[in-house]
């Protein structure tokens, strides 16, 4: 391997090609996403695993009082290595599970009636927002930084 082809490859350029195919949405009431994570060969790789992530970032508050957290919903770790060739492409399909995490305010809007109806000002006060997002990440042997693809996931009630 000449230097500038170890180059590339310490800065996982040139690696894989690695996109998520999954539905852009889940519902409150599904435990697990369906999808496939589609792997690209750009050159001859080692594919050491494979990691996939759900994540909730949930905003309260707004202007110098605004909250950010972040939660893992839920992940899967495939650690089974493979060897892919140059310009071979794999499927890999998943199922992730995973458990959404409920504030005090949709606890309270879930029980309906009056309660509901605290919990829904509660976090039209507070300014409840969450956003999800899916991540899959390829740890490539010899590369720094692996390749990846996020996706933008909406919750439907």
């Amino acid at each position: 391997m000449s230097f500038f082809a170890k180059v590339k490859q310490f800065m996982g350029i040139g690696t894989l090609d690695v996109k998520l195919q999954v539905p852009g949405q889940f519902r409150a009431t599904d435990t697990t996403i369906e999808g496939t994570l589609h792997i690209v060969a750009k050159s001859d790789q080692s594919i050491i695993k494979i990691d996939i992530e759900l994540t909730e970032e949930f905003q309260t508050g707004r202007d110098e009082e605004k909250r950010e957290k972040s939660f893992k919903l839920g992940s899967l770790h495939l650690s089974k290595p493979f060897d892919m060739k140059t310009g071979e492409t794999k499927e890999v399909p998943f199922s992730l599970p995973f458990h959404l995490i409920k504030s005090s305010n949709d606890q309270l809007k879930e029980k309906g009636g009056f309660m509901g109806t605290v919990g829904k000002m509660g976090a039209w006060a507070d300014n409840e927002k969450s956003s999800f997002k899916l991540e899959a990440t390829v740890d490539v042997k010899g590369a720094t930084l692996d390749p990846s693809d996020k996706m933008d996931m909406k919750l439907i009630k």
